[in-house]
Parts: structure tokens; C-alpha cells; sequence
């Protein structure tokens, strides 16, 4: 019998992932509980099983007492006479162990006891759960589509199901059951039924930790995503930053044949991707963040966190987007407000000329470090020819070819 406890012991925890000594500890009160039913109270009652063989002993402390007639309490008290039988040194005041037989428990005795244990089980299998996924945190995790449960999807992790909630569903998508899905993991909680995970499909950091699995670079720290604006089943921007000045950010994001992006493309089923260099300068990061469409130049405010942009004529479309998207997600990833206006607009159009910033002491628009000599705006500024003689093309789009011809 204590061959097949340990037996068991040794499934459980291997199976459930609980440590064998919690259980030992689970029988222990379980037949510390079942004296407490047994004799109505077990506050002296003590039980031990031994980890190598299972064998184990229940007792019962009690004090000695001179007679019979002294004793006001048989489950704590023993008379001297009857001590004498179990210890033959027992003296009046001290305290002995009388083993209790377990075969004595009555049936809800032993069925409370076993009560205990699987209680014990549960509680710790919930805890392993939780300390499991709870440690994946902020992480991204494969699961399986399972069922529709209102509005909500729930997603099997293997161990433990995740609820993807209407809110971080993309609305574009549609998920079937047993569709394998990535899903990010923004919290969990720790509830009586067990752990809650909820998880995520539109999460920003979603993309981020999907280009940290296909790219080894993002993955070692080499190159460092700045920033991440998305607009979930549509399009995500992201600023990317290289601190070894031999790797290009954006050639290690898109891989060989856009190979690494394709495969996060491919992933979030067909979200375009804009990935673009982080510049510390704020003007030269918006004009990157604007891309693909060109600008004339930018006049940024670092303090109020504005900033005034003028491309050509024939590119204002293009720079603003469709549905103002092109704008509304350099503004996110940029952390500036932008104004955008063509250069026929900018020319009536005030703080949108570059005259409006002409310092008349210094004759010159520039400092020699590429500011304004003075004034507000002296982190951002450069103008069209310098515009000209520095862009690079530092920023690739991926679409879904499919959904291009679509649109078409």
C-alpha cells in the first residue's frame, strides 16, 4: 500500500506539476482532520509520514496525570497507571504519544480526509497554473481556437484556456475554431476557478514581440524598436534604431527577400507594415514617420510637442492618408502633433513659411548646427535643400499583395 502511495504521489507530480512535498503535507492534515472528526478535537493530535518508505504514524499527545480521577479530558489527559503501560519512565506532568489507528476513523471521518487532499490537489494544480502563465506575462504565446463563448473567443493554451474579449479581437479577422492564432498576453489573474488569462490580438506590443521572434537582431538587443503605432488589421508603423552603427535597423526587420517581415506579415493575415529609422532630431524622425509620401520640410516645436509640416502639392494625399491614417499614426509614433499642408497652402498660411522664422540680426534662417539661431524651434529644423541632399530611402511598406489587387 505505502508502495502504490508513492507510486501515485510520483504521477501526480509529474503529471500536475506538484511538488510531491505538498502532497505529503496534503495526507498529513487530511488524517490530522480526520482525528478532529473522529474525536471531536485534534488541537493535540500530530501526524508524520516518512518520504523514502510512506509510512506513516498517527499520534496523540497527552499529558500524564496523577489518576484516573484527574483526568477531565481522555483526548488530552492520560492517568499515570495507563502511562505507565505505553512508557515505563512516564512520570506525572509529562507528555507522551499515543498512537491513534487509523482504521478506527469512521467512514465521513475517512471521507472528509480524503476531501482534504483532493481539495489540496486543486488548489495547488491553480496555483502551478497561475505561476506558469502569470511568469508569461507580456508575452506572446500559440494557441487554438476553440469556441465562440458570447462575443468572446476562447483559445486553448494546452494547459489553461484564454479569453480573447470583443475589445482586442481585430475587427477585420475571422477567427474558426481550431485556427492556430498568436496571442499576446496582457494579463492574468488569479481566481478561485483558476487562472484568468486575457489575451490579446491588437496589442502594439504584439508586433513588437513577433519581430523579436523572426528578427535576431531585435532579439539580442542589437537593433531596438523606438516606438510602435498600429491601428489593428490595417496598418502599424514602427521607429527602429540600430546601437551598432554596421547594422542597418531596417535591412535586419525586413531580412533577405523581406523574408522576416513577410513571416510577421503573414501572421497578422495581411496588416501592411511601415517600418521606418528612430532619429532623435524630431523633424528628421516625422519626415520618416510621413514615409512614403515626401516633405519639404518640418518645423518642429519639441516643448509644446507640435509640428508643422509642408510636402509638395501632389504628395498632401499621400502624406495625410486614407481616412487621415498616414497622419494619424506618424502623430502616435512620433508623440507630436502635425499640421500638414501642401506648399501652395503653406504659402498664405502662417508659421508654415519659412520667412516667418527669418531672424533679421543674424540675416540667416540657420544656426550652424542646423537650428534656428533663436527661438523655440531650434531642435528640429532643416530646409528643403537640405532635405534634398540627405534623405535616404529609410523606410519599406509591405502590403498583402492580395488584398492590393483587391483594392484595385
Amino acid at each position: 500500500m505505502n508502495k502504490e502511495l508513492l507510486e501515485a504521489l510520483d504521477a501526480l507530480e509529474k503529471e500536475k506539476e506538484i511538488s510531491k512535498e505538498s502532497l505529503f503535507e496534503a495526507i498529513e492534515n487530511s488524517l490530522i482532520q480526520a482525528c478532529k472528526n473522529h474525536f471531536g478535537k485534534a488541537d493535540n493530535a500530530r501526524a508524520t509520514i516518512d518520504r523514502e518508505t510512506g509510512d506513516f504514524r498517527v499520534y496523540a499527545e497527552k499529558t500524564v496525570v496523577e489518576s484516573k480521577d484527574d483526568v477531565e479530558d481522555p483526548v488530552l489527559e492520560i492517568a499515570l497507571v495507563d502511562a505507565l503501560l505505553i512508557d515505563k519512565d512516564a512520570k506525572v506532568g509529562d507528555v507522551i504519544e499515543i498512537d491513534i489507528k487509523s482504521k478506527e476513523f469512521g467512514r465521513i471521518a475517512a471521507t472528509n480526509a480524503k476531501n482534504v487532499i483532493l481539495q489540496k490537489i486543486r488548489e495547488e494544480e491553480r496555483s502551478v497554473l497561475f505561476n506558469q502563465f502569470y511568469g508569461k506575462e507580456r508575452e506572446i504565446v500559440t494557441g487554438i481556437v476553440q469556441r465562440y463563448v458570447g462575443r468572446n473567443i476562447s483559445i486553448d493554451l494546452g494547459k489553461a484556456e484564454a479569453l480573447l474579449s470583443e475589445n482586442e479581437q481585430v475587427k477585420s479577422e475571422h477567427l474558426r475554431p481550431t485556427d492556430r492564432v498568436k496571442v499576446y498576453i496582457y494579463e492574468v489573474k488569479d481566481t478561485t476557478k483558476g487562472p484568468k488569462i486575457l489575451v490579446s490580438r491588437t496589442h502594439p506590443e504584439l508586433v513588437k514581440k513577433l519581430f523579436e521572434s523572426e528578427v535576431a537582431e531585435v532579439r539580442d538587443g542589437t537593433v531596438e524598436i523606438k516606438a510602435i503605432a498600429r491601428e489593428a488589421g490595417s496598418r502599424t508603423k514602427i521607429a527602429v534604431w540600430s546601437h551598432n552603427p554596421d547594422v542597418d535597423p531596417v535591412g535586419a526587420c525586413v531580412g533577405m527577400n523581406g523574408s522576416r517581415v513577410n513571416a510577421v506579415v503573414d501572421e497578422l493575415r495581411g496588416e501592411k507594415i511601415d517600418i521606418i529609422c528612430w532619429d532623435e532630431n524630431p523633424g528628421i524622425l516625422i519626415e520618416n514617420a510621413l514615409s512614403p509620401a515626401k516633405v519639404v520640410f518640418v518645423i518642429a516645436d519639441g516643448d509644446e510637442k507640435s509640428a508643422k509640416v509642408v510636402v509638395p502639392d501632389t504628395q498632401l494625399s499621400l502624406a495625410i492618408g486614407k481616412e487621415g491614417q498616414n497622419a494619424r499614426l506618424a502623430a502616435r509614433l512620433t508623440g507630436f502633433k502635425i499640421d500638414i499642408k501642401s506648399e501652395t497652402q503653406a504659402k498664405d498660411a502662417p508659421g508654415f513659411r519659412l520667412e516667418d522664422y527669418y531672424d533679421e540680426d543674424e540675416g540667416e534662417y540657420y544656426d550652424e548646427e542646423g537650428g534656428y539661431a533663436e527661438g523655440e524651434y531650434e531642435e528640429a529644423e532643416y530646409s528643403e535643400e537640405e532635405y534634398e541632399a540627405s534623405k535616404e530611402p529609410e523606410e519599406e511598406t509591405f502590403e498583402d499583395p492580395q488584398e492590393e489587387a483587391s483594392e484595385e
